[in-house]
């Protein structure tokens, strides 16, 4: 038996054949081979056309059943990881509304802060255990205020999972999970906060049905069978965001635990068993996939915008022409530590959350003519992103949550060595490198959901750690005081950009 996993990112779609005895990936394939595209009408903006995402997993799903002898039947399950935070709106023949705005467009903030002021700070953070800010409900808020007629014509909200899934099955359905990453969900009542849907004027009956995050969620139709080669009937059992599916990957699941990734955007993921929260909503709080009203299990969700969206600009703009990004490594290594006093802010991908959604824009620090040239550039990029983490990684020892292990998966910017040697020397913590990735994780998840593993134990017993990376104590002294430095440079930017 096999196990598909989709993985609907907003780079690319991936799609995973997992066997279910072994425990180990047989296939994969992804689409669009060059990067999707994004739509920005203006600065901030960034919309996706989710009828691409269905087109991309098609495609992906096709390409990786294709690559290996077995029948399409044989998949016994299904599991979705997505984009979070996203908005989908569809009417009531389930035809797309418009784009999606998705988790990195910025126009939103003004409706959240109106509302976190409004509804009231305490109870936002007591109940919601976020400020609404730049998520899922506000989104939908600017919709209500400029594009009312379109907002009239809305049968049903959905995050991008929701979405795939509803293409697949023809159910229109979320989770508990889903829901407080998008900030609907009342964690001390237990439901979809009254209060947030009554102050933007949202009717209750636009929220989806709400399913189990490991269960049966619906069932593959017949013509999406025909189309994939695979079974009418097959269950979709699992689905979450991406970063709270990335933790399942990882076997992240209990206290204490912490889950970090490091591609376009870069995040770190602890979690929790007691409801807390930031005060100033710099990092975030929702529903772990094991998240229970019964069993508290939340993840604290540090998010930067900016990670390798940087690393991939300055390779294509900085860089010398045609390098690949060993060679981009290779020449940030050849820096010593601090990058000779040059220092980067790598906040240029939209507003930043542990910023309190500000937009500081990406900036360089420190520059001198006679010093400094591509090399310095290409390592100040790598470790601005590093102090950015131990930026946000210092709100979350705030919190209670003592980061000394980092699991990651052996990719994006965890492949460099300048990244890992930095976020070790800076913060302390071992960093353990695994070989996995969401799509993998969502596969395991449908197993899971449909009860062929018995627990997460056995769904991921064949994770393998493939390096650890231990912080050089020699080094710890030149890592924190670049980042002093890092860290002053960004609170004058603070004060100077927003001191009006």
């Amino acid at each position: 038996m096999y196990l598909l996993g989709c993985d609907i990112g907003s780079s690319s779609v991936k799609a995973s054949i997992v066997d279910q005895q072994t425990g180990l990936t047989i296939s994969s394939d992804f689409y669009p081979k060059d990067e999707a595209s994004m739509i920005a009408i203006k600065p901030g903006w960034a919309e996706q056309n989710p009828d691409d995402w269905w087109e991309y997993l098609k495609s992906a799903i096709k390409g990786a059943i294709g690559k290996v002898n077995i029948q399409g039947e044989d998949i016994k399950a299904i599991g979705i990881s997505y984009q979070m935070h996203g908005l989908v709106l569809v009417g009531k023949k389930m035809q797309v509304l418009r784009p999606s705005i998705i988790w990195c467009d910025s126009r939103a903030v003004p409706y959240g802060e109106r509302a976190f002021n409004s509804i009231g700070n305490d109870f936002c953070l007591s109940h919601l255990l976020n400020s609404p800010g730049n998520f899922t409900a506000a989104k939908l808020a600017w919709v209500k205020d400029n594009e009312p007629a379109l907002f009239d014509d809305i049968y049903k909200f959905m995050l991008p999972g929701d979405f795939i899934a509803m293409r697949m099955t023809g159910d229109i359905v979320t989770t508990v999970s889903g829901l407080s990453e998008g900030i609907f969900w009342d964690f001390k009542e237990n439901k979809v906060s009254g209060e947030l849907m009554d102050y933007f004027g949202f009717p209750m009956d636009t929220v989806p049905d709400i399913c189990p995050t490991f269960n049966k969620q619906g069932e593959l139709l017949e013509s999406v069978a025909k189309e994939l080669g695979m079974k009418k009937g097959t269950p979709v059992t699992y689905r979450a965001g991406d970063q709270p599916n990335n933790a399942l990957s990882l076997n992240v699941l209990n206290p204490g635990e912490i889950a970090a990734t490091a591609g376009t955007s870069g995040v770190v993921y602890g979690v929790n068993d007691k409801v807390n929260y930031d005060t100033l909503s710099r990092v975030n709080t929702f529903a772990h996939v094991n998240h229970t009203a019964e069993q508290t299990r939340l993840g604290v969700l540090l998010c930067i915008n900016g990670v390798g969206i940087l690393n991939s600009w300055i390779k294509r703009n900085v860089a010398p022409e045609g390098i690949s990004y060993d060679e981009l490594n290779e020449i940030a290594a050849k820096i010593p530590i601090g990058s000779q006093g040059l220092s980067i802010l790598p906040f240029g991908n939209g507003a930043e959350r542990m910023l309190q959604n500000k937009e500081t824009e990406c900036s360089v620090h420190g520059l001198n003519f006679n010093i400094h040239d591509k090399k310095h550039v290409a390592r100040a990029a790598q470790e601005g992103i590093v102090f950015a983490f131990k930026y946000g990684m210092d709100v979350m020892n705030d919190m209670g949550i003592d980061i000394r292990v980092i699991r990651a998966g052996n990719a994006n910017m965890f492949l460099s060595p300048v990244f890992r040697d930095a976020l070790a020397g800076v913060t302390g913590a071992v960093i353990e490198l695994y070989d996995t990735n969401g799509a993998v994780g969502a596969a395991k998840g449908a197993g899971i959901g449909a009860g062929i593993y018995s627990s997460a134990s056995e769904a991921f017993a064949s994770l393998k750690k493939i390096d650890i990376i231990e912080p050089d104590g020699l080094k710890a002294d030149a890592y924190c005081g670049a980042f002093e430095i890092w860290k002053e440079r960004l609170m004058q930017t603070l004060k100077y950009n927003y001191q009006y």
